[in-house]
């Protein structure tokens, strides 16, 4: 049985870069797919091939083992970084409306209640908060009860408790068996959304893998986090170190016997922080700079 969704060496020139280069991967159906890196990478520019909106310089999107056809747009669901709203129309409305546009639709009220727009589903679209619009973004995506959904970016702007009400949401929808291709910079957000993620960086795909699986295979042990200002590690040093802003980590598969090391020398350890490894540190390990959003 066929991937839900196959890219195959896409490539995507504009005249002064090479947006994507060489991309493929391939999307099980029922997973959460994240395709995640700093802005700039080519994640947008992969989706946007993918959803049919921007034509590749070369390779190919397979749905379901053949190219995307009527059928591919009206089985897809997609919530863009930002859409532009009629004016004047309530939440409700604007419901009805994309409703229109498919073949068959959900019920209004089980989109509603999907996506929890209860107390808002009288207002005008204009007045919502950003975390209510992301909100009712997600449901105009859902309308048409699609098969794969994609999500570009569905939390930036939103405050912590906001973004962790959002993963919720999409995880209830994932629940009922959706496929969803997911692109964030916001590691944390795909190790709790996702199944599998490519890590893309200046137009290629640098890592791919189960979150769990990719920090197993390039990390063992965990991070000693200090303030620079108390720590500065001498020639001959044991042990990996890195500098973010005004702390230094230090990377040890033996906590006991680093800290004892720390500790003869007099270093200061008020401040110490333990970390395990996240996707940003491999972000960090794989391109030796810092995820930039």
């Amino acid at each position: 049985m066929p991937a839900i969704l196959e890219v195959r060496n896409l490539v995507k020139h504009y005249p002064k870069v090479r947006a994507v280069d060489g991309v493929s991967f391939a999307v099980e159906e029922g997973v959460c797919f994240g395709l995640l890196g700093p802005n700039g990478a080519g994640k947008t520019t992969t989706v946007e091939i993918m959803e049919g909106l921007t034509p590749p310089t070369s390779g190919e999107v397979l749905y379901r083992g053949r190219p995307p056809d009527r059928a591919f747009k009206q089985e897809v669901g997609i919530q863009f970084q930002s859409t532009a709203l009629q004016d004047f129309l309530t939440t409700r409305e604007c419901l009805e409306l994309f409703a229109q546009f498919y073949r068959r639709s959900l019920p209004i009220d089980e989109v509603v209640q999907m996506c929890s727009l209860q107390d808002f589903i009288g207002q005008d679209n204009r007045k919502l908060s950003g975390g209510q619009r992301q909100r009712l973004f997600l449901a105009l995506a859902l309308i048409n009860d699609p098969l794969l959904l994609f999500l570009d970016e569905p939390t930036t702007g939103m405050d912590p408790q906001a973004r962790q009400n959002f993963w919720q949401l999409i995880q209830s929808i994932k629940a009922r068996g959706k496929t969803i291709l997911l692109t964030t910079h916001y590691m944390e957000e795909a190790y709790v959304l996702c199944d599998e993620v490519a890590i893309m960086d200046k137009g290629r795909i640098i890592a791919q893998g189960t979150p769990e699986a990719l920090l197993m295979a390039h990390f063992e042990g965990v991070w000693l986090e200090l303030p620079r200002e108390s720590f500065a590690p001498a020639e001959g040093f044991p042990w990996k170190t890195r500098v973010t802003g005004e702390i230094i980590g230090i990377h040890t598969a033996n906590m006991n016997e680093t800290l004892h090391y720390l500790m003869e020398r007099n270093v200061v350890l008020t401040d110490l922080r333990v970390k395990s490894p996240t996707l940003e540190d491999l972000f960090l390990e794989l391109t030796g700079h810092e995820l930039r959003s």
